[in-house]
């Protein structure tokens, strides 16, 4: 594993974890996280109001203590076997609504970090990759599919090999999926935006210092 300190996040190769479901389509940014709790720009600390209207059976705001909370039985992040899921399914258009980050943020504070789903909305699929979440698309007939096996099964595992693009469900049985080449380097190597740019920081310095020498008026003495 590489050094944090120089890593947004831990390098994704190959993941095993529960698949939770959301059987619905078209699951919202707003419903993923409300907007009460959009007021911290830290990535952290979410995770306890993931999905805050469908878990709780009260109104959820910022620094509640949710362990004293009361939650709907009924949604399936409160059942046992789902309690620490880290791979979660969803129908078409998944993550649409608002372009709040947060959203991502709330799903890899829980500990997610798959989402698979036959179509995302445009943002809330770029963020993923943003922060260290992978968004698999996949055809309706294999969603089904996880849908099936989890409902034979609460509480199947699969494995997420991104490096062979693959995700198993175990008995021999996979499926695959396509993942844009430069998205997928930088998940295999814990890239954000901010490494991205600071792996360059040599060229940065040396224009720096460059046009110090060309345009000193610019800079302050």
């Amino acid at each position: 594993m590489k050094n944090t300190a120089q890593s947004a996040w831990e390098p994704f190769v190959t993941f095993d974890g529960v698949v939770v479901p959301i059987d619905q389509a078209n699951v919202d940014t707003d419903a993923i996280i409300p907007k009460q709790f959009l007021k911290s720009i830290e990535r952290t600390g979410f995770g306890d109001n993931l999905f805050d209207e469908w878990r709780y059976l009260d109104h959820g705001e910022p620094g509640q203590d949710c362990s004293n909370r009361a939650e709907n039985p009924d949604f399936v992040l409160n059942q046992a076997d789902y309690r620490n899921a880290q791979v979660m399914i969803g129908r078409r258009n998944f993550g649409c609504g608002s372009s709040r980050e947060h959203a991502v943020w709330a799903l890899r504070d829980f500990g997610i970090r798959v989402v698979i789903a036959p179509s995302f909305a445009d943002i809330f699929f770029n963020n993923c990759f943003k922060n260290g979440l992978l968004p698999i698309t996949m055809e309706e007939s294999a969603i089904d599919r996880l849908f099936e096996r989890v409902s034979e099964e609460p509480g199947f595992q699969v494995r997420t090999d991104l490096d062979a693009q693959v995700v198993s469900l175990g008995d021999g049985e996979s499926l695959a999926f396509e993942v844009d080449g430069f998205k997928k380097h930088c998940l295999v190597n814990g890239l954000d935006d901010i490494d991205l740019t600071l792996k360059h920081d040599a060229d940065i310095r040396s224009y720096e210092t460059r046009r110090r020498e060309e345009a000193p008026w610019l800079f302050p003495a």
